[in-house]
């Protein structure tokens, strides 16, 4: 019922973006033929029984259903609409201290059953060379439960029609106001998500993500220079209203340099202001390096705090465990014991939550078990905690998960991956255009663009989509080639003033690598706007020597 491709689903960020897509092509109306929750039980009471017979000590099924659908254009034509299943069983046991892992497609009492004994052999061959064994923290059964993305309108009803539509007029509109070429595209997933394990749970998810990035690019015929502005939309989990953007959705940025999105999005109204930003953007001023304070839409830094915070916090990469992929973490657990390491300023909380409305990595229950909540991460300034599994918890004195176990395919095994990490807004009431009114040499930037960052999560550089210069708490004119360098503490430390509540909002990546062999999650990350001061700025267009 599977089998493994790469599509080419749409040009992204200056070329084409190779999206990892699992699953086989299947009609559209298949979309929404669901799987029986009694089929689904009995599937994994089989694997329950014959992992236990074979002497494991824990046992958990994880049913996936995966549906994927992907709409690309460029300009005025559509490129590419791909539906895609995916589905089978995952069964991870414990067995003499040890993991042991199978997966299967073949979705039939006896080979689901095959695959447990076969992980079960697996766990005790694992043993052998195990030093320690598995400590997993205590989950309480919770019987038969479902939870479901709350949304009103189910993106799987939607005709193809009204979406490739709504893509097409985005691109017409980013043309008509500047752009020479626009590029598109629609992402929607769902996931029908079946967890069981011998503690005794029986829960059944239904999760539902969108996103709708698209580039819009301006060339100047004469030079042969080009610039880009790509969308400022954020990836949601929820239904399809989210293209049914009204009036209090929208938040103007400081100086009323575009618009911007809370809850909602209007796709065709971005796409304009892009295509007639990435035109001025070719005869935007070149930054002079040096130190400004920086004045970031939570659009921009939810990148930063994602590289800087996210994955500097998760266990795994604190502990070592993750070293080969993407590094290690400077936030080490000594840096936790001692109870006082500035993480930020006083005013930098960071908390990670699991149940947010509307973000990427909210679900009710993680592929472990375990209920999703909130907790603290950074708490005025102070590293706090961390983002632990079951086998994990025990290491930083907790006594239960913090539900941070995903896989992103019924076929991969779960480990630790990153909650919705969210910078906490001011608790003085402060606008955007409040804030710049106070910064003497500045720059206000919005959107995520390049980045860079060391194996420890300290040393990184990060630009952006939109560039205004800030002068005598006014915003003057556009720049361009401007990026800031910083170390993480250095940065948070830096932190000197956020925006309250009313300009709260999330951003996020729908394909968040980690593992080997490789998984994406999605993930969100909310802030207000943020200011920080005295940070290096350079000018990317520049030799350096």
């Amino acid at each position: 019922m599977e089998r493994r491709t790469f599509l080419k689903v749409g040009a992204i960020t200056g070329g084409t973006l190779l999206v990892p897509v699992f699953g086989h092509a299947i009609a559209a109306e298949e979309l929404l033929n669901p799987m029986a929750v009694q089929f689904k039980k009995s599937l994994a009471d089989a694997a329950m029984n014959a992992a236990t017979r074979a002497g494991a000590s824990y046992c958990d099924v994880r049913i996936g259903r995966y549906l994927n659908q992907f709409i690309t254009t460029r300009d005025l034509n559509v490129e590419n609409i791909v539906n895609t299943e995916s589905s089978g069983v995952g069964v991870r046991v414990l067995a003499n201290g040890a993991y042991g892992f199978v997966s299967t497609n073949v979705m039939t009492l006896d080979s689901v059953a095959e695959a447990a004994r076969q992980a079960v052999a697996i766990a005790k061959a694992n043993a052998r060379l195990q030093a320690e064994p598995v400590r997993l923290a205590p989950v309480r059964g919770v019987g038969e439960v479902a939870w479901a993305t709350p949304f009103k309108k189910d993106w799987r009803t939607v005709p193809i029609k009204d979406k490739a539509e709504m893509l097409i007029a985005a691109n017409k509109a980013g043309m008509d106001a500047g752009a020479s070429f626009m590029q598109s595209t629609l992402f929607q997933v769902n996931q029908q998500k079946y967890f069981a394990s011998t503690d005794g749970s029986y829960i059944d998810q239904d999760v539902h993500r969108l996103w709708s990035p698209f580039t819009a690019t301006a060339v100047d015929k004469a030079s042969g220079k080009f610039r880009t502005r790509q969308g400022l939309s954020s990836p949601a989990g929820m239904g399809y209203e989210f293209f049914d953007a009204k009036a209090q959705h929208k938040i103007r940025a400081p100086g009323g340099v575009t618009t911007l999105y809370k809850d909602g999005y209007d796709l065709i109204e971005d796409a304009r202001a892009a295509g007639k930003q990435a035109r001025e953007k070719l005869g935007a001023k070149t930054v002079e390096p040096g130190k400004y304070d920086l004045v970031l839409s939570p659009e921009h830094l939810f990148l930063t705090i994602h590289e800087s915070v996210g994955h500097a916090t998760e266990l795994d990469r604190v502990l070592g465990y993750e070293a080969n992929y993407a590094g290690t973490s400077f936030a080490t657990l000594d840096k936790w014991q001692s109870k006082k390491f500035k993480y930020g300023s006083d005013i930098v909380n960071f908390v990670a939550d699991k149940t947010a409305p509307g973000a990427l990595a909210t679900v009710g229950y993680d592929d472990e078990g375990v209920q999703c909540k909130r907790w603290d991460i950074i708490k005025d300034g102070v590293l706090v905690n961390y983002q632990a599994t079951r086998d994990q918890a025990h290491i930083i004195g907790e006594k239960e998960s913090h539900g941070c176990s995903y896989a992103d395919s019924w076929s991969s095994v779960q480990f630790q991956r990153m909650p919705n990490v969210s910078l906490q807004a001011g608790k003085k009431q402060l606008t955007p255009d409040e804030m710049v009114k106070d910064v003497k040499k500045g720059i206000y930037i919005a959107g995520r663009g390049s980045f860079s960052i060391d194996q420890q999560r300290y040393n990184f550089q990060f630009g952006g989509q939109l560039y205004y210069e800030i002068k005598d708490g006014k915003i003057t004119q556009p720049l361009e080639d401007v990026a800031y360098q910083s170390n993480t503490q250095e940065f948070w430390n830096a932190c000197s003033a956020m925006c309250d509540e009313r300009d709260w909002r999330m951003g996020g990546s729908f394909f968040d690598g980690k593992g080997q062999p490789s998984q994406v999650s999605a993930v969100s990350h909310g802030s207000s706007t943020t200011r920080f001061n005295g940070v290096n700025v350079i000018n990317t267009a520049r030799k350096i020597g």
